[in-house]
């Protein structure tokens, strides 16, 4: 099975799929053959990105607003992609938001609520209602892909709700996988580690570490991070990668800091 074959005739959904690595990822997709559904908060940006999607890649691009930590708006998310497509193949968790670069008792609980709602809460409510969809549609089953990072491994300095997030996706991601086990329901995670995106653009100027110093880190084009998502959506059901860690090679991950 190819590349731009392998989700012919299939429905995804990328959430934050309007920006950064959920566009690259949005875009991947759409060039394997799946018509992609993008949510996110920003309308006009959803709206602009799904125009430019669906004109670079010739595919069909549907765009839906929505806050992945309101129940209400997830549970009128899916409504909507069940009314329209009847179905749902595969569902990206990638929306998120980090913290700011401030040490943790300067934090507020402002802070931690609102990256804990988008991080993790937004996934466990998306996981909940893609898990019923799956569950009802016929063909029975789907594939739930969490983007974790490498903070879901090793933290960095300052980044303690970021960090916990991850973390607790981890636990999701495992979770999920055994509980849609017995309905053919797939679920694994990427960690990413440093692609390029707007989010990642002070990566030139110096990133603080472990030890206290500020350095240049590498990064990588976040185009490949779409495709090894493509890659792990392409597998049949009866295989899941659990984990994958996409990291650039020379970016100070392993080894001491």
């Amino acid at each position: 099975m190819t590349k731009e074959n392998s989700g012919k005739g299939k429905i995804a959904l990328v959430t934050g799929g309007g920006t950064g690595v959920g566009k690259a990822i949005s875009t991947a997709l759409l060039e394997a053959g799946y018509t992609v559904v993008i949510s996110g908060r920003r309308k006009d940006v959803l709206d602009d990105a799904a125009t430019s999607l669906a004109s670079g890649t010739g595919g069909t691009v549907k765009s839906i607003t929505a806050d992945v930590s309101d129940p209400n708006s997830v549970a009128a998310l899916f409504e909507a992609i069940k009314s329209d497509f009847g179905r749902l193949d595969l569902l990206v968790n990638n929306a998120g938001v980090n913290v700011p670069n401030i040490p943790m008792e300067e934090l507020t609980f402002d802070h931690w609520n609102s990256i804990v709602g988008a991080n993790l809460t937004g996934v466990f409510l998306c996981t909940q209602q893609a898990m019923k969809m799956m569950k009802a549609q016929t063909p029975r089953g789907g594939r739930i892909i969490n983007n974790g990072s490498i903070s879901a491994q090793t933290p960095r300095p300052n980044s303690a709700p970021y960090t916990a997030t991850k973390h607790a996706v981890t636990g999701l991601t495992k979770s999920t996988a055994l509980d849609g086990r017995p309905f053919d329901i797939a679920c694994g995670q990427i960690d990413i580690g440093n692609a390029t995106t707007e989010m990642t653009s002070k990566m030139a100027t110096g990133v603080l570490q472990a030890n206290g110093e500020l350095a240049s880190e590498p990064t990588i084009p976040a185009h490949y991070i779409g495709d090894a998502v493509v890659h792990m959506a392409s597998l049949p059901l009866e295989a899941n990668v659990l984990t994958m860690t996409i990291m650039a090679t020379k970016m100070p991950l392993v080894g001491r800091g």
